[in-house]
Order: C-alpha cells, then sequence, then structure tokens
C-alpha cells in the first residue's frame, strides 16, 4: 500500500489508505480519541475508537513520527468531501484506524506547534530551528519563499535568460566598499562574494541575458530586522538596453512573475498567512532622487534615503497612485557603485534606481558602464588602483554593449510580502552579527 498524502484523501472516500507524518496533536476525550497527524502537505484527522489503539494513541508524544493505515469518510457534519474544516483541512478523516510508530518517542519541543501561533520568542524559535521550522506558519513563509523562487526562474526563462553559477569565492575585498568576510585560500587572502555584480556582467558578454539565484555574504556589523550577514539574492544583468527604465522594465515583469508564482505555486501557504497580495502595477510610479528627498521631508543635500524617509515615500506611493511599488531613479554617483552609468544630462546622478515596496528598499539596479576607457576614468576619479579588478575591467576592452541589470533580497522581499516583522522570521537557518547555529 503506497503512502499518500493529506491532500490527497479526498480523492480516496470509502477506501483504506496509508498516510504517515508527526503526532500534531492529541485530543483524547471520554468515549472517542483523536489523533492530528501532520505531513508537508497538511493535517488528517485520525478518529480513534478501539480501546487498544487509543492506548497506544495516549502513550505518544507529540512530534513522534507514525504511520497510519485506515478508511477514508467523509468528516461528519461536512457537506461533501471537498469541504475543508479546521481539523481536518480537506473535509475528510481516518476511521477504524491501526497505528505504528515510525521511531522512538519524540522529545516534545520548547514551544507547542498545534497552536495555531508560536508564542516562543524569536531567538528560542531560533534557537530550535529544525523544530520551530515545522510550525505552519514557519513552513508557510519558506514555501512562498520558493514560490517566488521558481516565479522568478520562469519569468526570466521565458525572456530568454540564461541562468549562471558564479564563484562565491573572490581574490578582490574592494567591490561596492562593502565589508568582507576574508579567508585562507590555499595561503593567499580570499574572500567570500559580496554580490555576483562583476561576473553577471561579464557573462553578458556571453548571453546577453543572465540570472543568478545565490547566497552572497556581507560582513556589516548590522543588528536590524532588516539585515542579515548572508541572504540570498536574485541577480539579473541584460545587454543591448538603451539605459535604466529598460532595466525597470524588465523588473516590473519579474515582480509580477514572481507573485504569479506564489498565488499560484503557494496559494495553501498564502491562505495560512492570510495574505492580501499586492498587484503589480502596469506601469510602476517613479519619482528622481531629487524629488524623493522633497516628497520626504529631507534636506536637499541628503546623500541618501534614511528607512524614515522610505516610510514616507511607500505612504505617498499608496496614498497617490495606490500602488505598494516605486522607483526612486538618479541616485548621486557618489552613494553608487563606480560601474554605474551617469545619467549624461545631470552627470551627478546616475541612471541607477531603487525600488521601494511598502515603504522598504528591495531592489538596487541601474545601467553600467561597458567602455573600457570609462572604467579606467571612474576608478581614477575614485582614487582607485586598476589592478585589483583587472580581470573584471580587462574584458571591457573586447567589446561589450549597453547593459544593466538588477538584484532583489529574496529574505527582504518575503518578510514584506508576509508582513514579517523581522527577516530572520522568514529564513530557514539565518546567519547575523550573533548567530551561526543551528
Amino acid at each position: 500500500m503506497q503512502r499518500i498524502l493529506s491532500t490527497q484523501l479526498h480523492a480516496q472516500v470509502g477506501r483504506t489508505v496509508k498516510i504517515a507524518g508527526w503526532v500534531h496533536r492529541r485530543r483524547l476525550l471520554k468515549s472517542v480519541a483523536f489523533l492530528i497527524v501532520r505531513d508537508a502537505a497538511g493535517l488528517t484527522q485520525v478518529v480513534v475508537t478501539d480501546p487498544a489503539v487509543r492506548a497506544q494513541v495516549e502513550a505518544l508524544t507529540e512530534e513522534t513520527v507514525v504511520e497510519v493505515v485506515g478508511t477514508v469518510v467523509a468528516q461528519r457534519g461536512s457537506a461533501a468531501p471537498e469541504v475543508a474544516t479546521a481539523t481536518a483541512p480537506v473535509g475528510v478523516e481516518l476511521t477504524d484506524p491501526t497505528v505504528r510508530p515510525l521511531g522512538p518517542p519524540a522529545v516534545p519541543p520548547p514551544f507547542d506547534l498545534y497552536r495555531p501561533a508560536l508564542t516562543a520568542t524569536l531567538p528560542t524559535q531560533l534557537d530550535h530551528a529544525p523544530t520551530a521550522l515545522r510550525h505552519p506558519t514557519r513552513s508557510a513563509a519558506l514555501r512562498i519563499s520558493a514560490a517566488a523562487v521558481a516565479g522568478f526562474r520562469a519569468t526570466l526563462d521565458a525572456r530568454d535568460f540564461v541562468e549562471i553559477h558564479t564563484p562565491k569565492v573572490v581574490g578582490s575585498s574592494t567591490e561596492s566598499g562593502a565589508n568582507v568576510f576574508a579567508l585562507d585560500w590555499f595561503g593567499r587572502p580570499a574572500y567570500l562574494a559580496q554580490s555576483p555584480q562583476f561576473y553577471k556582467q561579464l557573462m553578458v558578454g556571453v548571453f546577453e541575458r543572465v540570472y543568478e539565484v545565490g547566497p552572497v555574504f556581507r560582513a556589516e556589523p548590522h543588528d536590524t530586522v532588516r539585515h542579515l550577514a548572508q541572504y540570498t539574492s536574485l541577480d539579473v544583468e541584460l545587454g543591448f538596453v538603451a539605459d535604466h527604465r529598460d532595466v525597470m522594465d524588465v523588473l516590473r515583469e519579474t515582480l509580477a512573475g514572481m507573485l504569479s508564482g506564489v498565488a499560484g505555486r503557494a496559494g495553501g501557504a498564502v491562505a495560512v498567512l492570510g495574505l492580501d497580495l499586492p498587484e503589480v502595477p502596469a506601469e510602476i510610479p517613479a519619482v528622481h532622487f531629487t524629488e524623493a528627498l522633497k516628497i520626504a521631508g529631507a534636506p536637499a543635500d541628503e546623500p541618501d534615503l534614511a528607512p524614515a524617509h522610505e516610510r514616507a515615500l511607500g505612504e505617498w506611493a499608496r496614498r497617490e497612485h495606490g500602488s505598494d511599488f516605486l522607483f526612486v531613479t538618479g541616485y548621486p554617483m557618489a552613494k553608487r557603485p563606480f560601474y554605474t552609468h551617469p545619467d549624461p544630462q545631470r552627470p551627478g546622478y546616475s541612471n541607477g534606481f531603487d525600488l521601494l515596496f511598502r515603504g522598504l528598499e528591495l531592489v538596487t539596479g541601474g545601467q553600467r558602464l561597458h567602455r573600457y576607457d570609462d572604467y579606467l576614468a571612474a576608478l581614477a576619479a575614485r582614487g582607485e588602483p586598476v589592478e585589483p579588478y583587472a580581470g573584471y575591467v580587462d574584458a571591457f576592452r573586447h567589446g561589450m554593449p549597453p547593459h544593466g541589470g538588477f538584484a532583489i533580497g529574496l529574505e527582504r522581499f518575503v518578510a514584506r510580502l508576509t508582513g514579517a516583522a523581522n527577516v530572520r522570521e522568514v529564513t530557514a537557518f539565518p546567519r547575523d552579527l550573533h548567530r551561526l547555529t543551528p
């Protein structure tokens, strides 16, 4: 007899089936006992009336792994097998069961996984992540993350992008000026990659359109609800663009595809969390950096947007445009990496952008330099030597098209989408200033 999942039971009414999973909860009443079994797809209610089986159930502990063979019946009170209820999501239950433990009795975790919400503090949940992630709300966020990545890939694959895989150990420590994690590479200094930026640009010279899903590492000593030292970056780069607006158009399509992926692949998780997925406007509103400062009430000489400014802009976009998304374009060149293409009309500002999602920076992107001489001039203007970038800059001597790209922080996207107060709530095993385990 093949094991089936809880979501497949509605098609098996009247048949004897085998399920397996974890003891989610036991409800021991006077005349009947209920065993709730959790598997990867959901919950199954098992009705126990036989005294011997009841004794078995009474001896079980929550999270013990069991196998149950029983008859599928429509749950009493349901109008049809397809009708969902709180205790048996598919509207059916098992009767006349036999129960067989598949391992020793589990030691219950330090919180109740059967409760609607985890009441343990976030540090306690993270300390016990392997079991805390079993809670439906925690696993739902990870399902949404997986569906978003699937939507990201599907959208770009349909537009002839090629997925690439770039090194995560690099020899230069100065890309973007961010702090890096140093390591010993067979006696030579090396670093964990802060982004695949250089490599994805170089691969535009091979495939024209590329993307990557992979980890990036930032040794910045942030201890905030929005930063991680390791996170998943969704990177895109495309060639033969006119300017940054072509990149913004692709980003808009990509976000729509990611949300479509969440709706189509993780509908159950969306329902568990009670989410109302946002719509991506046909044209995302955009404001220049100088105008953004005015809207946010920031000084005109402010070189960057602070979190409070981003929140103010998010409220403005929602109020004025009904949009959860807002482009801020034309960031000052002084705040952008050396490879950023300046605005030909306003050289002090860039052909770069950030995308705010519900008042939080989600994406950074823009047009890049593509001429070798421009790279030499940009590095010289910043007092940077060419040598650390030689392998990167040299490629531009051999012909590169006008190009640009962007990077989306996956965990930040999911946190904003789900309304999580802390990005660690949607990360399976977060790595930050304080945490290296589990």
